[in-house]
């Protein structure tokens, strides 16, 4: 299959053309009540469901007039060609840390995978059951271990492990040991994909300060807004603004950073604030008394300049985006009860597929009414499994152009 190179993404609204998903498969049926904790899990989806769920996702974007790629099939493209299997497949096992007198037999077996099967495997795990080595280490005694390599059950969620920033993309460094064979995906793809070719990076998994994606939006053609949370740290949030900022090649200015509380509800900025239209954000009231705001830019010297909003997202965003007013719409409404509860189901994290047209989890009724009443055409989709996850629409996607507005 070919794919358009390039990407493109200067806002959070503008029309969706092209967009990157992973469709959850047998990785879900390895997640187990002793290793979920681990794998980032608060309970255990049913596998079958949750793809049929996110099957329904992709249905929505397409009659939306968005282009659907997945995951899996540009990395199997890759895998196709031998040598290119092995190198990947060693960098790969080195990062699942498999032990290093294993690694040659399950890379001589691996290699004998049909391609598919393979790029399946990368996701799914490999169980003990499916493969007896033929070993004497103490090590592939350990039954405990029921894998010879783990699992990858986030990778759905598409949007943390790379940002597409204007025409460059950012391959994060993930708080979490168990993703950061995603980001290392997305890496060697970014190396080798054509539909990535000569994209700049303006960021290495290997820097030493964590960021995620579900903490990068982009505002407009001159603003992108950083989160500091549980996930991404602010020393990372600063890195990226300034090698932003600083490439001649976009017109990104400015960086927004909102500083939020580092806590297991509030992972990622986009999971209690989310932009919909122009002027149209979600929030999660809870957020709004503790807010710390700061607008990043660099001068002619390449110093970095630092201004402080204090807690006032509407003075912040009104005046970077040049707005008379914002609209903050709160997940849940007015209850804090209410909010909580929409919160946790991902209340506030809609993708916004056009200006004013978003996609969002039909579970979270009271948000979507409040959504509807400020003119938002709004598409619901079901999330009994996908949910349980702990992301929303916008984090099982990753966006690869956009329309200029």
């Amino acid at each position: 299959m070919s794919y358009t190179p390039g990407v493109h993404v200067y806002s959070e609204i503008g029309p969706l053309r092209r967009v990157m998903l992973h469709r959850p498969g047998r990785e879900l049926e390895n997640v187990t009540p002793l290793n979920m904790e681990r794998l980032l899990f608060d309970d255990i989806p049913e596998a079958v469901l949750a793809a049929e769920e996110h099957d329904k996702f992709a249905q929505v974007l397409r009659a939306c007039g968005t282009e659907v790629i997945y995951l899996k099939d540009v990395l199997a493209e890759l895998l196709e060609d031998s040598e290119r299997r092995e190198d990947f497949l060693r960098k790969f096992l080195l990062e699942a840390e498999v032990y290093s007198k294993r690694c040659p037999y399950l890379l001589e077996h691996l290699m004998s995978y049909e391609t598919n099967k393979l790029a399946d495997t990368v996701f799914s795990g490999l169980r003990r059951e499916e493969l007896s080595l033929n070993t004497f280490h103490l090590a592939d005694n350990d039954y405990a271990d029921l894998f010879w390599f783990d699992p990858i059950p986030n990778a759905f969620f598409m949007r943390d492990p790379m940002t597409v920033i204007a025409n460059g993309v950012a391959v994060n460094c993930m708080w979490a040991k168990t993703r950061k064979r995603e980001s290392m995906i997305l890496e060697y793809l970014h190396s080798y994909h054509p539909i990535f070719a000569s994209t700049p990076k303006y960021y290495k998994r290997t820097e030493n300060a964590h960021i995620e994606g579900g903490d990068v939006l982009i505002l407009s053609d001159k603003v992108i807004l950083i989160g500091v949370s549980e996930r991404t740290e602010a020393t990372g949030a600063e890195l990226l603004a300034r090698k932003v900022i600083s490439d001649p090649d976009n017109t990104i200015s400015h960086a927004l950073v909102f500083m939020i509380p580092r806590k297991r509800a509030f992972m990622h900025l986009d999971t209690v604030f989310t932009m919909v239209d122009r002027d149209v954000f979600t929030i999660h009231p809870e957020i709004l008394p503790t807010l710390e705001i700061f607008d990043i830019t660099v001068d002619l010297s390449g110093n970095t300049q630092i201004k402080s909003y204090g807690s006032d997202a509407k003075k912040a965003l009104s005046e970077l985006l040049d707005l008379p007013e914002v609209e903050l719409i709160p997940c849940g409404g007015s209850s804090m009860i209410d909010a909580r509860r929409e919160q946790w189901g991902d209340g506030a994290n809609t993708l916004t597929v056009a200006p004013g047209e978003v996609i969002v989890y039909e579970r979270n009724r009271i948000t979507n009414r409040l959504l509807r009443e400020a003119g938002v055409k709004v598409h619901e989709i079901s999330s009994s499994e996908l949910s349980r996850g702990r992301g929303g629409p916008r984090c099982m996607s990753m966006p690869l152009w956009r329309d200029d507005l």
